[in-house]
């Protein structure tokens, strides 16, 4: 591990200032992720600011929803009474990630920031575009069992690894972000991670200095019908080869909207927009959930190894259907 300095930020205007000065400084919230890069050499900070003193913790109600510090904790968002009782489907997701040691320190912040990745990024032996721009895509040619079917580029076929994304996607979820000048914007989630294009080392829309300070989700009516399903190769510490995070807007058995996002598919969490179109305004029936997914997979793109996801995804998507509609 590279030598770094340590800075334990008293307030957020201190943590911005410092990172905004410093181009290789990097933010520490629980450090699940960065920790983990900064071992194997991939990451390489001069620099490591410590947020955990900020104020940054709060989950609370407001009147247009609930408001989810950047610093607050996977397993306390889980487990929140208004996340459980309101947002479930957000509850549902985060507890099928990782493994409960990594959900206990995780922050929301940070779950958002994790890098978009797979074997390929770890092996500094190996060339990576995300690791070293214009190096090359190892994944394109070589085992890519893991990776996008949608969405991707020559430059980059890896895949978002976050479940909590994936809901806060279906979910409309908001992004506060604190700028370099101290001024807060908002990014709509649809809009934080970014497709690899070109630029597949950019995972997101953050400017380098700016800091999350919460997640916003706006009230629905979905908890009554909602579901999350991961599909992974092992039940715990595994990431999805297909995740679907489902709620439906039901008035009697009529679909008023669906709210649908896919993981594992995608360099970012990906929105199941063809789905949501096919079904509004239908009735809930596995004839029209079966449309929704055939429309939805008809633009995937198989690489070699992962046409199986194809096929995966429709299915995936479908039961999330069947699942949240019975509740």
């Amino acid at each position: 591990m590279r030598p770094f300095k340590f800075t334990a930020a008293d307030s957020l205007n201190t943590a911005i200032g410092i990172r905004t000065k410093n181009p290789e400084a990097a933010f520490l919230g629980g450090g699940t992720n960065l920790l983990d890069l900064m071992k194997e050499h991939v990451a390489l900070p001069n620099e490591i600011i410590d947020l955990g003193k900020l104020n940054l913790k709060t989950i609370k109600a407001t009147p247009t929803g609930i408001s989810l510090g950047a610093l607050a904790k996977n397993t306390e968002t889980a487990n929140h009474p208004l996340v459980r009782k309101d947002f479930p489907l957000l509850s549902k997701a985060i507890l099928a990630g990782a493994s409960a040691q990594i959900r206990n320190m995780a922050t929301n912040g940070g779950n958002l920031l994790q890098r978009t990745r797979c074997s390929y990024f770890y092996d500094i032996s190996m060339p990576c575009n995300k690791r070293v721009p214009g190096s090359g895509c190892s994944a394109i040619e070589g085992f890519n069992r893991m990776h996008a079917i949608f969405g991707w580029s020559e430059q980059c076929v890896a895949v978002y690894p976050s479940d909590m994304a994936i809901a806060l996607s279906a979910l409309d979820a908001t992004v506060k972000v604190m700028q370099t000048n101290f001024s807060e914007r908002s990014i709509l989630m649809k809009d934080f991670h970014i497709l690899p294009e070109n630029h597949p080392e950019i995972d997101n829309s953050l400017k380098h200095g700016e800091l999350i300070t919460s997640i916003e989700i706006p009230k629905n009516n979905l908890a009554s019908h909602s579901a999350y399903i991961k599909v992974r190769d092992r039940n715990s510490y595994a990431f999805a080869l297909v995740s679907v995070a489902a709620g439906l807007n039901l008035n009697g058995n009529i679909i008023q909207s669906a709210h649908i996002a896919m993981g594992g598919v995608a360099h970012k969490p990906w929105r199941a927009i063809q789905a949501e179109q096919v079904l509004k305004g239908k009735p809930a029936t596995l004839a029209n959930f079966t449309k929704a997914a055939e429309a939805e997979m008809s633009a995937a793109r198989a690489l070699s190894h992962n046409q199986f996801k194809i096929e995966m995804g429709k299915k995936t998507l479908i039961n999330a259907l069947e699942m949240a509609l019975n509740g």
